[in-house]
């Protein structure tokens, strides 16, 4: 008995060594970049950043790659204390907005607004990051991307816009690739459920709907302006538009397929059902397939033209060439007489 509690004892505290050794090295510095002032880039954080890439690539990193992670975490804090020192920064409403435009593309898959649950777990399956961490780390590439640009306005404004021969010579190369599939467009009444109890409630007021509609459209249209206003039962509204292929038909489901491109233009549906609630859609607009021309609109509800399209591509490598060769002009700059110290013997964890 007494020598079980001395071994205990040695491997509690074997443990409790190791523990605190752990710590101890987790805050020693892997880098130390000063440009402006001086600061640390710990063991913990290179590590934290390596399992990210690790866990978004799949793989484990080599060391050489683990480097190539510490260098880019340099890069980064030699740019960011770089715009702080020429007092660049970006406000909250810029972060805000960029945030918004994610979540509105994720609108075109989900064909609805995403709830702050399915944004924030979306922002986790891409970035491996949390909410409020992607949103810190946008914070720093949008200022890095403001200070790069301030930086070089006179290169980016110098940036020719292609010609409309450079336009039609990209055309003709993709030409067959622009089919715009049969698409309609629809207004919809949508009364949601959550689960049993919910939807038992839902099926019997949209039932309800459904019969004082009718064929009527117009009756369609009086309950899509009730649903508008605030506490309403149910949300209706525009649609959007819906595109004959296989990826709305997984987003939307086959019977919703079927039925909307079975109507004509002013007609009303029957009311259909599936894993989020009821739906009544009338379509308000209907395109055939069609092979895009220059003068054709590119995107349906907006007034990009194929020609406005191409046009910005091509415009948009073109400035993504030059701001990768000043991306990698700033950083040959900002390194420069070597304002950053790599500790090696802390690389080795």
């Amino acid at each position: 008995m007494y020598m079980k509690r001395i071994i205990s004892l040695v491997l509690l505290s074997f443990v409790i060594v190791t523990f605190g050794f752990t710590q101890q090295l987790d805050l020693q510095p892997v880098a130390i970049v000063r440009l402006t002032t001086s600061e640390p880039i710990t063991v913990k954080q290179l590590r934290t950043e390596v399992e990210r890439v690790e866990s978004q690539s799949g793989r484990p990193l080599n060391a050489a790659e683990r480097r190539q992670v510490l260098d880019l975490m340099i890069n980064e804090r030699l740019a960011l204390q770089a715009a702080a020192r020429d007092r660049v920064a970006v406000t909250d409403n810029e972060v805000n907005q960029q945030l918004q435009m994610l979540r509105e593309s994720m609108v075109q898959t989900l064909g609805r607004q995403p709830t702050d649950a399915e944004f924030a777990q979306a922002v986790r399956n891409e970035t491996g990051l949390d909410l409020p961490a992607f949103r810190e780390q946008l914070r720093k590439q949008l200022t890095i991307q403001k200070y790069l640009i301030e930086k070089n306005q006179a290169n980016f404004a110098a940036i020719a816009e292609p010609t409309e021969q450079e336009i039609y010579n990209a055309y003709v190369l993709i030409r067959s690739q622009l089919v715009r599939p049969d698409t309609v467009r629809f207004s919809m009444i949508h009364v949601p459920f959550t689960d049993t109890a919910s939807r038992t409630r839902a099926r019997t007021l949209a039932e309800q709907i459904s019969r004082d509609i009718g064929s009527n459209p117009s009756k369609f249209d009086e309950y899509v302006l009730r649903g508008q206003v605030q506490n309403a039962e149910y949300q209706a509204g525009d649609g959007g538009y819906l595109p004959r292929n296989l990826q709305a038909q997984q987003i939307f489901g086959n019977d919703f397929m079927t039925t909307a491109f079975s109507l004509r233009q002013g007609e009303v549906s029957r009311l259909m059902e599936n894993p989020f609630g009821f739906q009544i859609i009338k379509i308000t607009e209907t395109y055939e397939q069609k092979n895009l021309e220059l003068s054709d609109i590119y995107q349906l509800g907006t007034r990009m033209t194929v020609r406005d399209f191409i046009g910005g591509t091509i415009l948009q490598e073109r400035q993504e060439a030059a701001i990768e060769r000043a991306t990698q002009d700033l950083v040959d700059e900002l390194r420069a007489g070597t304002p950053y110290q790599i500790i090696e013997a802390n690389l080795n964890w």
